[in-house]
């Protein structure tokens, strides 16, 4: 099974900054894409960051100027830097990957658990 594992999130106030960090592990031949998305208490959980593609990436128009996503490949980890947080931003964010496993034809989506973002003073 592949399972991923968040942290870094937390409580800060506006302006400030934090480092998401998420790390697959399991039986994974290939990753073609990873990212970061959030859902907000009574919304749909949204895209925030992905890579995908040769490490082209995607951000939500919300936070482009903001947050930074990068990957290492070679450990299949997924960070996710926001600076200048805003309340807005306030909602649990989920890590993601598409992997392919050992032995599959198919690539599957795999997500962590979510860890907690708030921005208030």
């Amino acid at each position: 099974q592949v399972q991923l594992v968040e942290s870094g999130g937390g409580l800060v106030q506006p302006g400030g900054s934090l480092r998401l960090s998420c790390a697959a592990s399991g039986s994974i031949f290939s990753v073609n894409a990873m990212g970061w998305y959030r859902q907000a208490p009574g919304k749909l959980r949204d895209l925030v960051a992905a890579l995908a593609g040769g490490d082209i990436a995607t951000y939500t128009d919300s936070v482009k100027g903001r947050f930074t996503i990068s990957r290492d490949s070679g450990k299949n980890t997924v960070d996710l830097q926001m600076d200048s947080l805003k309340p807005e931003d306030t909602a649990v964010y989920f890590c993601h990957i598409r992997a392919l496993r050992p032995g599959s034809a198919r690539y599957s989506d795999y997500w962590g658990q979510g860890t907690q973002v708030t921005v208030s003073q």
